[in-house]
């Protein structure tokens, strides 16, 4: 509902002005005085012009209420009642009984008039018996605005202007608040569908539809060392390449073949082999590539990559580490990660069957995969590809050595003997290491020397060969490592040992190494005891020779971790093999709350085998005292050698090697060159 507003200022005031009457008196705002949606219907240009020459008239006599009379009833019949109350409400032109008529007659066509009181609507009846201004509407017009005194004594001027509220209804501001929610969630919601479809799919990919991997160059003959796994896929290859063959009888396509293993061992390169060799269309994604920071991007991408297989089907789908998708679910998961596997699900079987699709997965970590995933019908098959044997290992380095020109000298079977562990990546590596040593050091071919520095710095890390180490710790690292390698040699069911080094490496200050003839899958009892002897045969050449209050800390890493308490103690608690607790198997939590009886005679095992293995390394270092010391002057002059040149230096043979010093005045000789050469040539 409008309230009654205070009036502007007193001055002339131009309702229908024609151009030169804008130019002397500016129209004031209509909408100062009454809300568009109280303005009446505009008149014909007709009656426009008409109340134009009143308003002249009125206004050059402004104290003759007979033209203000005219003017206002020419107002109220051509539907221009907010004129004539506007004009009325001024105070600044006479008035008499008959324009307080029409101003009253105004109002109740603007339905204005309910906001007089009855002693104001009195008090207009009595209407004005005289000319002149009409103080009476004006002290009405003061009154129904609230201001309870004369509004001719309290209205602003140009100077002192008087505020205006403008007061609308409950109903009215309730539409007003609509209107804007409305327009500001209308603005939000386009803004959010032009940010959806034009800068996300941009951005993050979604939407663009998937291609098949183009081609692949890799086949079943680049797959080597893994020939069980490949047989399994040769399998899945033959199924697409002629169907029928194996439908015949009743049998259905493997909807999906899991790779497992540890890394590095060619579980990617078999999925590319078998996109070589099938002849089909290959689609290639990620686990990591399926998630992004928006929920439902993930089981969107999905629907896409199973869709674009279906209109290319029979084809072949290669999801590397599916583990970021297909993880056990838990209730505490975020549901992005659910919907994700959900239709995963639902994708490989679900109500609707895909036929010609088979979906290969690879992952290190099987046991993580929730079971609905991996049950017959979605993965079928499960191919484990381990990390390959002796023979895998002297194929794969075959594979890798072709391209690198092989020095004569190069033996590779001993190479893949002296890698137990290295999966298909640690091969191609150690090749590749070799090749760059041999380039450093400006040579044609790759020998046996480069091989021996990759698979060392592989497995140790680089020479430290600026460590500074004085004549005395040089001394005790020999004697150490030479007590190790000397009980090897002298122990039965000791392992073979390849070299023993004082070189520092990573955090080791030298090291022996062994070469088994064969991988162990199994140790017996004998093999355990006689490690447990070697082990102990560092520490106690260095009693031997330097006396008990000369052992250093340098056995520690013997001791502990993997190595002996740690071996003696899985001998007694899970590989069966104790005398006094007999064929008894505890976890280790379970050793943990055993009795205090039971963990007393577990302790006790423990230390007799450990005391027992350092009196057998004691007795060996002891009774070979000689070869010991011949042991070690051989590893300080020459700082790392072989199994053949033990033999040679321990049986009193000449060593055709090159001492650790005229290996360093050599290398001074051809940096001095080099400085040399560059020196003529500035």
């Amino acid at each position: 509902m409008l309230r009654r507003l205070t009036p502007l200022a007193p001055r002339s005031l131009a309702l229908f002005p024609h151009p030169a009457a804008c130019r002397l008196l500016p129209r004031p705002s209509r909408a100062v005085l009454l809300p568009p949606s109280r303005q009446p219907f505009s008149t014909s240009p007709y009656g426009i012009k008409r109340l134009r020459q009143l308003e002249d008239e009125a206004n050059r006599s402004p104290h003759d209420a007979s033209r203000q009379l005219s003017l206002l009833q020419a107002c109220n019949q051509h539907k221009q009642s907010h004129v004539a109350v506007r004009r009325f409400e001024t105070g600044n032109y006479a008035s008499d009984a008959a324009c307080v008529r029409e101003y009253l007659r105004a109002l109740g066509a603007t339905k204005m008039i309910s906001s007089l009181t009855p002693a104001q609507l009195a008090q207009y009846a009595a209407g004005s018996s005289g000319a002149g201004l009409h103080p009476p509407a004006a002290d009405a017009m003061g009154a129904s605005a609230g201001g309870g005194g004369a509004f001719l004594a309290e209205r602003g001027t140009q100077d002192a202007p008087l505020h205006v509220l403008w007061s609308e209804s409950p109903r009215a501001q309730l539409w007003k608040m609509l209107r804007l929610v409305a327009v500001a969630g209308i603005t939000i919601s386009a803004f959010m569908l032009l940010l959806d479809e034009k800068s996300i799919p941009k951005g993050l990919g979604i939407g663009v539809e998937v291609h098949p991997v183009v081609g692949s160059s890799k086949r079943f003959t680049d797959v080597v060392g893994v020939d069980e796994a490949k047989q399994d896929l040769q399998d899945i290859v033959k199924y697409l390449r002629s169907p029928k063959q194996f439908t015949r009888l009743g049998g259905k396509l493997p909807k999906g073949c899991l790779l497992t293993g540890p890394p590095g061992t060619g579980k990617t390169l078999l999925a590319r082999a078998v996109a070589g060799e099938a002849g089909v269309p290959f689609f290639y994604m990620s686990g990591s590539e399926f998630e992004e920071v928006f929920v439902g991007v993930g089981a969107k991408r999905v629907r896409e990559l199973f869709a674009a297989a279906k209109k290319r089907s029979p084809c072949i789908i290669f999801i590397d580490e599916i583990d970021a998708i297909g993880s056990h679910r838990n209730p505490k998961d975020q549901s992005a990660m659910k919907m994700t596997l959900n239709q995963l699900l639902v994708e490989m079987d679900g109500f609707q069957q895909n036929s010609g699709i088979v979906v290969l997965a690879a992952t290190n970590f099987p046991e993580s995969l929730d079971r609905a995933l991996v049950r017959p019908g979605r993965f079928d098959t499960r191919v484990t590809v381990p990390l390959p044997d002796v023979q895998g290992r002297r194929q794969l380095l075959d594979l890798y050595a072709k391209p690198v020109p092989i020095d004569d000298n190069v033996d590779l079977d001993t190479i893949a003997r002296a890698t137990p562990g290295f999966s298909g990546a640690d091969i191609s590596n150690l090749v590749n290491v070799a090749a760059l040593k041999a380039s450093h050091d400006e040579k044609k071919k790759v020998g046996m020397d480069e091989f021996e520095h990759a698979c060392d710095k592989i497995r140790m890390g680089a020479e430290r060969k600026s460590a500074v180490i004085s004549p005395e710790n040089l001394k005790l690292t020999a004697y150490h490592e030479g007590g190790h390698a000397l009980v090897a040699l002298k122990t039965v069911g000791g392992m073979p040992i390849h070299k023993a080094t004082i070189m520092p490496r990573g955090e080791a200050l030298g090291m022996v190494s062994y070469l088994p003839e064969k991988d162990q899958l199994n140790l017996s009892r004998q093999q355990i005891l006689a490690h447990l002897d070697i082990l102990m045969g560092g520490r106690v050449a260095e009693e031997v020779i330097f006396g008990r209050d000369q052992v250093t800390t340098g056995a520690s890493s013997d001791l502990q971790q993997e190595r002996a308490t740690n071996m003696a103690r899985s001998m007694i608690t899970q590989w069966g093999m104790s005398t006094t607790l007999g064929p008894m198997f505890y976890q280790q939590r379970e050793v943990d709350n055993l009795s205090p009886a039971t963990r007393e005679a577990v302790e006790k095992e423990v230390k007799h085998l450990l005391v027992t293995a350092e009196a057998n390394a004691k007795k060996v270092l002891t009774d070979h005292k000689d070869e010991l010391h011949k042991l070690a002057q051989g590893l300080l002059k020459y700082e790392t050698l072989t199994r053949a040149q033990i033999d040679d230096l321990l049986a009193g043979k000449e060593i055709k090697l090159k001492s650790k010093q005229e290996r360093t005045k050599e290398k001074a000789d051809l940096e001095n060159k080099g400085k040399g050469d560059l020196a003529k040539a500035a």
